[in-house]
């Protein structure tokens, strides 16, 4: 029954984000709502600046109404409403950064302290409500040693990895079919772990986003017809953080969605060395885009980041299985 369920909200998912996309992309089109590219762009990229954004907003909202749909109790089940409103929360703050990039026709969105204080008061509802069902512990893969941490102190881990991971994901938001496509197959790992650890309503869940996901790479595929915007990497983001909690597979995370984490690591990396020293470490950042002054084509690049992914991810679940 879960598993047709979830066949189900597959099936659905991708069919009715067939159907969506290309209206809401002519709906976009109308109302002049496309991406803004930034004067610092590589100027390979600088007529994506046509291209519609906002298109995280049905991978969001599809997959949730659909899920709701084909599994009845799912909102009975508190460790799917806490991922679930992880996902939702996030989607919100990346609107209303979108929606301020779209007005001022510049990439200045919602300033950097405005968005980290949107983050943490988000992230701590959502601990304050669920503490029942978050385990406040880190455990080591392997040892299976369980380190216990005070609520307050895990509060702040847990803020700091929602940020780490919504951004981490919005800087691989960059080339088309790029952070969907990574995202996909990042997301692999946890719809197995979920169903081994009969994490069932979570499971369906991660199916359905998996179908919206598909449905949206069809139409974000080179050459991209429409691009998620923030909408869409922040609730990614928020999405792989709250597995990560609510699994107890933290350190596994950093390898199921290890793409991510490389990006990131490479952008605060360049960023340390320019002010610090005056130097670039990286011919260009975020690290995909320094592949194309090296001459790589655009397409390549994305399908190097899948297999790299891949391999990552299946590393990251080897971690997890041998975490749980």
């Amino acid at each position: 029954m879960i598993l047709l369920s979830a066949l189900l909200g597959f099936v659905l998912s991708v069919a009715a984000m067939f159907v969506a996309m290309p209206r809401f992309i002519a709906y976009l089109k109308r109302r002049d709502i496309n991406q803004v590219t930034s004067e610092y762009a590589l100027e390979e990229f600088k007529s994506k600046g046509k291209t519609p954004i906002m298109g995280g907003l049905l991978f969001v909202v599809i997959p949730i109404i659909v899920f709701v749909l084909v599994d009845h109790r799912c909102l009975s089940d508190r460790r799917a409403l806490f991922v679930l409103l992880s996902y939702v929360l996030y989607c919100s703050v990346g609107f209303i950064d979108d929606t301020l990039i779209i007005k001022s026709h510049s990439n200045e969105g919602l300033s950097a302290k405005t968005r980290l204080i949107m983050e943490f008061v988000y992230t701590a509802v959502l601990f304050l409500a669920f503490r029942d069902i978050i385990p406040t512990q880190v455990t080591i893969p392997f040892i299976h040693y369980t380190v216990h941490i005070k609520w307050y102190l895990f509060l702040g881990f847990m803020t700091l990895l929602y940020m780490a991971e919504a951004n981490a994901v919005n800087f691989t938001d960059g080339m088309d079919g790029l952070c969907a496509g990574v995202s996909f197959i990042a997301l692999l790992p946890f719809v197995y772990l979920a169903y081994r650890l009969s994490y069932i309503h979570i499971f369906v869940f991660l199916i359905c986003i998996l179908g919206g996901l598909s449905g949206y790479l069809r139409f974000n595929f080179h050459p991209a017809k429409i691009f998620m915007g923030d909408s869409g990497s922040l609730a990614l983001g928020a999405l792989f953080a709250s597995l990560g909690i609510v699994m107890d597979v933290n350190i596994a995370l950093f390898f199921i969605g290890g793409v991510f984490v490389v990006e990131m690591f490479c952008v605060c990396l360049q960023q340390i060395s320019v002010r610090l020293f005056h130097k670039r470490v990286f011919s260009y950042t975020p690290i995909h885009y320094a592949f194309v002054i090296k001459g790589h084509k655009e397409e390549n690049i994305v399908l190097s980041f899948y297999l790299v992914e891949l391999v990552l991810a299946i590393i990251g679940l080897f971690i997890a299985l041998n975490t749980i």
